[in-house]
């Protein structure tokens, strides 16, 4: 392996920058026990304060828009598959950390890098919104600016702006079902993140 010398940490929070599948790969593996991995991705966290998510999100680390670009020729070690996505899949994982400067959760990481790409390649970014919200990211938390990720959105961005206020909706109402004895239950309420 080439971060021969490396420590767990370091190795994780280079995958999650360069999208690396198999060196995180290697790392989970060798930590074996959910506690032990949600423990780690967890407290990992750069020198800024970013959190593994915060990373995976600000470099685009998704499959689908990966693999939009048809010209992209990954790396050796970058799978078809995407970090995000194996990070999301761990037991444990806290979805909305805090960064230390801007106070920014993985989705107000992830908006920030979808505005700063062409036009054109919104709506396969987009996925990455998609992706942290499916796995239950609070589309409500304000950053140190007091901005949710949804005032982020560049304002030409209206499809990227509609999953984030349909996520917002989402949680808003997940919170407020009060179920009363004597009414008919027919299927769960909340989010999916309640449901384990």
């Amino acid at each position: 392996m080439s971060d021969e010398g490396a420590s767990p940490r370091e190795i994780v929070l280079g995958a999650c920058r360069r999208n690396n599948t198999d060196s995180l790969s290697e790392v989970l593996k060798s930590l074996a026990k959910p506690e032990k991995i949600a423990d780690l991705l967890n407290n990992a966290k750069d020198g800024v304060g970013n959190h593994c998510l915060h990373l995976a999100a600000s470099n685009g680390s998704s499959v689908a828009y990966l693999s939009h670009d048809p010209w992209l020729t990954l790396p050796p070690g970058v799978q078809p598959d995407h970090v995000l996505d194996m990070l999301l899949d761990q037991e444990g994982l806290e979805v909305d950390p805090i960064d230390r400067l801007e106070k920014d959760t993985p989705l107000h990481k992830a908006v920030r890098f979808i505005n700063d790409l062409p036009p054109s390649d919104w709506p396969s970014a987009s996925s990455i919104v998609e992706i942290l919200v499916d796995a239950g990211a609070d589309a409500r938390i304000r950053n140190k600016a007091k901005l949710k990720p949804v005032e982020l959105v560049d304002p030409r961005n209206g499809a990227l702006r509609d999953v984030l206020q349909k996520a917002e909706y989402s949680m808003m109402v997940g919170d407020d079902v009060v179920v009363r004895d004597g009414d008919n239950d027919e299927g769960p309420t909340g989010s999916a993140s309640d449901s384990d």
